[in-house]
């Protein structure tokens, strides 16, 4: 074909279009192609699982058995590497993890099936009963996580975090948002990402999420969109500033976050439901839900939050907060900043130059 007409071609806009639609056609093929591989190819391993679990059962197979059937397949399917002993291993633990809990047996068949392989060894490994093992699997299901993810997920304990903040949602939010809105909350946020001074200040901590942003956005959990920090608002010719300020696109509402360095007091709740309103007033549409807010802090006692949050009128969670790799003042006073560090490498580059 010659130049000219290639060219032709390229400008033609409705072959364009066309071309456009069949590769996203084409995309979406093998995607599918490749979910019902996984779920055909899960489906063979958990019946495999259970074929392998009751023939181990009688006597003249024995323990010997996963190792001859190794031996045995991978002689047939030599590029097969889901026959390896180590993999029928775990395709038997996979099997008898679950069927362990004779009420949950049927619904793991058919959710463990949805995710990939290696998500699954990844959570049979990791966790301790099938239930919070469906967790994970729901979650990954629902969140596309990666394996890495996943793994960070499980082991920041979020079974054990998730919807265990001390809220006022049920009182102020019709119920279906009230019960995504708890989901979303956590109790204690894991904040092991950072590596801050012992006496840290409020502006030191939200700098410090603020640069690492992608790791806090996946610790608050899926469906927030980062709006802004220290947000001014007017009111009554006085300006505040909101600390951070998200939307979240599961909720399709906004939220305020507060974060505070110490231990949880009255007057805090009181802030922020000031600034829940004003966010109510001034940035919600008829097309958003009611604003929430989130006050996370370094301590609570739930008596004293409770009561706090009995006569509040707007929806407000509040949430412990942990650090683990707190450095002395001596230490972190002789790291660099990033604006020292953005220094020294112009710095280089001049000197290359």
């Amino acid at each position: 074909m010659s130049e000219k007409v290639v060219n032709g071609w390229n400008k033609d806009k409705k072959y364009n279009e066309w071309l456009k639609n069949l590769k996203e056609k084409f995309r979406q093929v093998q995607l599918k192609a490749a979910v019902k591989v996984n779920n055909e190819l899960l489906n063979f391993y958990w019946e495999l699982g259970k074929e392998i679990a009751e023939k181990q059962k009688e006597a003249k197979w024995g323990d010997k058995l996963i190792d001859k059937l190794s031996r045995d397949l991978m002689a047939e399917f030599p590029n097969i590497k889901g026959f390896s002993r180590r993999n029928l291993m775990y395709i038997q633990k996979w099997y008898l993890f679950y069927s362990a809990n004779s009420k949950l047996v049927q619904q793991a068949a058919a959710l463990i099936t949805k995710i990939p392989w290696w998500h699954n060894v990844v959570i049979i490994s990791k966790c301790k009963t099938p239930e919070e093992a469906l967790f994970y699997v729901q979650k990954t299901i629902e969140n596309g996580w990666s394996r890495s993810v996943l793994i960070h997920q499980i082991e920041s304990r979020l079974y054990k975090r998730g919807g265990k903040s001390i809220t006022n949602f049920d009182k102020t939010l019709p119920k279906m948002q009230s019960d995504l809105a708890k989901e979303m909350l956590k109790d204690p946020y894991c904040f092991d990402f950072l590596t801050i001074r012992e006496n840290y200040t409020e502006k030191e901590l939200e700098d410090d999420l603020l640069t690492h942003l992608t790791k806090f956005l996946l610790e608050l959990g899926t469906g927030f969109s980062f709006l802004g920090r220290q947000y001014k608002i007017e009111v009554g010719d006085e300006e505040f500033y909101i600390d951070l300020l998200f939307y979240h696109v599961k909720l399709h509402c906004y939220v305020v976050v507060e974060l505070k360095t110490g231990k949880f007091k009255p007057e805090y709740a009181g802030k922020l439901n000031f600034y829940v309103s004003v966010v109510d007033s001034l940035l919600k549409t008829k097309k958003d839900n009611s604003t929430i807010g989130i006050l996370i802090c370094k301590e609570k006692n739930k008596t004293i939050v409770e009561y706090s949050l009995r006569d509040i009128s707007k929806p407000i969670g509040v949430s412990e907060y942990k650090i683990t790799r707190e450095l002395p003042d001596k230490f972190k006073s002789s790291l660099p900043d990033i604006e020292e560090i953005e220094v020294e490498l112009n710095v280089v580059k001049k000197t290359k130059k």
